[in-house]
C-alpha cells in the first residue's frame, strides 16, 4: 500500500470525523474569502460611485447623507436648495461641468432622478444604450440596467411613480408641502412616465435608478411656476483651486453647503473598516476553531491507530514515514476544506451580489481572483500543517515496542 493510499484509508476509516473537520475548514475559508471579496468591492464601489464629480452642493445637514443619497441613491435627500444656486455655480470660472438634480420620487422602490442627459456623457463617455435613446421631453425616462432587469422594463413601456424613496412610504409625509393627501396621490397617479431607453451596465449605483428630465419633480408636484427647488448639484471642478474657490463662494449662502465628495466617501469607508475590524475578530475565532478541529481529529487518529503505527514500525517503516502519514492526513483534510471553502465562498458571493447591489449599489465580483487568495491558501495550509505536527510528534518520539503495546 503506497503512502497516499494509506492516508486515504485512514481518513475513510474515520470518515465522519474527517468530514466534520473538512466542513470546519470549508466554513472558515468561505467566510474569510467572502469578507475579502466584500471589502474589496466596497472600496472599489466607493471609488467609482461618484465619477469625476469631486464636489457636490446641497442643503445643509449631514455631508455623508448628502453624498450617499446623491451618488449612491441610499437614504433620503438632506433637503432642497433654491434653483438660483445653480446659476451661481455656472457663473463660477472654477467649474468645468455642473448638473442639477431633483429627487424624491420612486418607481417600485427605485429612485427617480431628474438630471440633464448630458450627465451620462460627462461621467461615462459615449456609450451605446442597450436599447432606445436618451430622454428629451418631460415624462420620458431611461432606466438603469439593473432596474430594467429586475422589473422587466423595455423601451416603450409606461408607468407611474410614487412619492418618497421607498414604495408605499410616502403616506406619512403626503400632507407636508403638497396640500391634501388625496391631491398629492392624484398628482403621481396622473403623471405617466414613458421608457425611452435602457442604459448599458455601468457597474455603479446608477444601474439601480431611473433617470428623467430635471423638471419632472416640478411637473409632478405642479410647481412649474414660481420658485423652483433642486435637490443637489454635481460639480466637476476645473481644478482643485477652483473647487476650493467655489466652496468659499457658497459658504456664506444660507442653508447651502458644498462638500468634497472624496472626503465624505472616505469617512464612510473608514466606518466600514471599523465594522470590518469586529468581523475580523470573529474570523480569527473561526480560524482558531478550525485549527482545534484539525488537532482533535488527529489526536483521535493517534489514539485509534497507535497499534497500527507500532506494527508499521516493526515492519521496518521509519519514524519519518510514520510522522509524514499523520502530517499528510492533516494536510489532505486541510486541502480538501480549502478547495471546498474557495468554491463555497465564491458561490456565496454570487448569491449575495444582487442583495448587496440592490441595497448599496456595491457590485461584488464573485469570481475575481486576487493576492488574498494566495494569502488565504498559504495561511490555511500552514495552520493545518502546524495543527497536524503536534499529534504526529507524539508518536514520532515513542519507540516501536511501546507503540505496539499501547
Amino acid at each position: 500500500m503506497n503512502f497516499f493510499h494509506l492516508i486515504l484509508r485512514n481518513m475513510l476509516h474515520r470518515k465522519f470525523l474527517s468530514l466534520l473537520t473538512i466542513l470546519s475548514v470549508t466554513a472558515t475559508v468561505a467566510f474569510v474569502l467572502l469578507l475579502s471579496l466584500s471589502k474589496a468591492s466596497v472600496e472599489q464601489g466607493a471609488q467609482k460611485g461618484y465619477g469625476p464629480f469631486d464636489v457636490v452642493v446641497g442643503a445643509q445637514g449631514s455631508q455623508t447623507q448628502l453624498v450617499l443619497n446623491t451618488f449612491y441613491h441610499i437614504g433620503a435627500p438632506v433637503g432642497n436648495i433654491p434653483g438660483r444656486t445653480m446659476d451661481m455655480v455656472l457663473e463660477d470660472s472654477g467649474v468645468e461641468k455642473a448638473y442639477a438634480i431633483t429627487t424624491g420620487d420612486n418607481y417600485n422602490g427605485y429612485p427617480i432622478v431628474g438630471v440633464n442627459p448630458e450627465y451620462f456623457l460627462t461621467r461615462y463617455g459615449d456609450q451605446k444604450l442597450q436599447e432606445g435613446s436618451l430622454y428629451s421631453e418631460t415624462g420620458e425616462v431611461v432606466v438603469g440596467a439593473y432596474v430594467a432587469r429586475m422589473l422587466g422594463l423595455r423601451a416603450g413601456d409606461t408607468f407611474t411613480g410614487a412619492h418618497g424613496l421607498v414604495e408605499g412610504a410616502h403616506h406619512a409625509d403626503m400632507d407636508e408641502g403638497h396640500g391634501e393627501s388625496g391631491e398629492h396621490h392624484d398628482d403621481h397617479e396622473s403623471f405617466i412616465y414613458t421608457v425611452k431607453g435602457i442604459l448599458p451596465m455601468l457597474n455603479t449605483p446608477d444601474d439601480r435608478a431611473v433617470f428623467t428630465t430635471l423638471d419632472y419633480a416640478w411637473a409632478v408636484h405642479s410647481q412649474m411656476s414660481g420658485e423652483r427647488e433642486i435637490t443637489a448639484i454635481l460639480i466637476k471642478p476645473a481644478s482643485l483651486l477652483g473647487a476650493q474657490g467655489l466652496k468659499t463662494k457658497l459658504k456664506g449662502m444660507p442653508q447651502v453647503q458644498a462638500v468634497y465628495t472624496s472626503k465624505a466617501v472616505a469617512d464612510v469607508v473608514n466606518l466600514v473598516d471599523q465594522g470590518a475590524g469586529i468581523i475580523e475578530v470573529v474570523t480569527v475565532l473561526c480560524v482558531i476553531l478550525a485549527a482545534i478541529s484539525i488537532l482533535l481529529s488527529l489526536i483521535a487518529a493517534v489514539n485509534e491507530r497507535t497499534k497500527d503505527v507500532g506494527l508499521l514500525r516493526l515492519l521496518g517503516k521509519s519514524k519519518g514515514y510514520v510522522l509524514m502519514t499523520l502530517v499528510g492526513e492533516g494536510i489532505l483534510v486541510t486541502a480538501a476544506g480549502l478547495v471546498l471553502g474557495f468554491l463555497a465562498g465564491h458561490a456565496a458571493s454570487y448569491v449575495l451580489k444582487d442583495a448587496l447591489f440592490s441595497y448599496a449599489g456595491i457590485q461584488i465580483t464573485p469570481f475575481q481572483w486576487s493576492a488574498d487568495h494566495i494569502i488565504i491558501a498559504a495561511a490555511t495550509m500552514a495552520i493545518g500543517a502546524l495543527a497536524s505536527l503536534g499529534p504526529a510528534l507524539r508518536l514520532y518520539r515513542m519507540d516501536s515496542l511501546s507503540l505496539f503495546k499501547a
